[in-house]
């Protein structure tokens, strides 16, 4: 109805502006023929009809381009229930094809990202055994060297559907010139996860409670806005913060480090909670920020910078 009476509305204004500048030409200019009076005239009401095709013509084009986004969300939301689905599959290759197919959604539409990174973390918390995790947890991959290797198919096939669930996560997360500034979250709390990378990589939180690290876990030039909690987790194997930043603070309270910790250039701020045994092997110093408040006493922990922890330590609560 709105579109018919902005037609009649249209018409009526294309005859009164047709009459009106007809009669306008022959009272100013008597001398002027009749004929081009009119057809002047006729030109000026013309206009008026051609601007209304012009607005019907681009509300035409804005309806179709909502519709089509539309049927690109439709399509884009049913590629994901399916491809979670499908990651309780039975197949390992097709649980690989799924979280391609999610790496992918999230690459071309931006809104699912944080959505994919969060499927992906909670497929790493599953439960997971492996021989080689047993083995040598300190590095994995060596775990058979020369020796028989005691673990199933079923087993080796899970370890390449992590594997390739923790290679997504990193790279779907921000590094390097890419001008991504949200602060994705992960949440890897009781997960079992072996040459964990997250290098150079910019996001947010970094929740790991209680998550076992095996093989080398690399977080160096990391960059985190929010807090990195390693409450109650345990790296088996070497593990590298070199030149990380952390500015939401760290949580290392009841951590276990078996084996080497770089902390070489990386930087912490809001809040440090030091484990009460530092990591035996300790590399480096670690730089704290002004203002960073101090869980408890740091000590054995070699730290640089003007954040000293207070002489009186005042309890510090940690940050959710």
């Amino acid at each position: 109805m709105r579109g018919r009476g902005l037609l009649v509305a249209s018409v009526l204004a294309a005859v009164v502006v047709t009459v009106a500048t007809t009669a306008a030409l022959v009272l100013l200019d008597p001398r002027q023929p009749k004929a081009e009076a009119i057809k002047t005239g006729g030109l000026a009401g013309g206009a008026i009809v051609a601007l209304y095709a012009l607005w019907l013509n681009d509300r035409r084009r804005r309806t179709e381009e909502a519709r089509h986004e539309l049927e690109i969300e439709k399509v884009a939301d049913e590629r994901f229930a399916r491809a979670v689905e499908l990651l309780g599959n039975e197949a390992d290759q097709v649980r690989v094809g799924a979280m391609h197919v999610l790496a992918s959604l999230a690459h071309t539409t931006p809104r699912y990202k944080q959505t994919v990174l969060s499927v992906l973390c909670a497929y790493l918390r599953r439960p997971f055994e492996h021989a080689a995790i047993k083995d040598n947890p300190e590095d994995p991959e060596q775990a058979f060297a020369g020796d028989e290797r005691l673990v199933s198919p079923e087993e080796d096939h899970e370890m390449t559907v992590r594997m390739t669930a923790q290679r997504l996560i990193t790279d779907l997360l921000p590094w390097g010139e890419d001008t991504d500034d949200a602060p994705y979250q992960l949440d890897l709390t009781g997960a079992k996860l072996v040459h964990f990378r997250l290098e150079g990589r910019r996001f947010g939180r970094l929740v790991a409670r209680r998550a076992q690290f095996y093989g080398i876990t690399q977080l160096g030039e990391a960059v985190l806005s929010k807090p990195a909690l390693f409450s109650g987790a345990t790296f088996h194997g070497r593990v590298n913060f070199r030149d990380g930043r952390f500015d939401g603070g760290i949580s290392f309270q009841d951590t276990t480090f078996k084996r080497e910790v770089n902390v070489t250039g990386a930087k912490v701020g809001t809040f440090l909670h030091p484990s009460p045994e530092p990591p035996r092997e300790l590399v480096g110093e670690l730089e704290v920020l002004p203002g960073t408040a101090f869980r408890n006493d740091p000590a054995g922990w070699p730290l640089t910078g003007d954040g000293q922890p207070p002489a009186r330590l005042q309890d510090h609560v940690e940050q959710h």
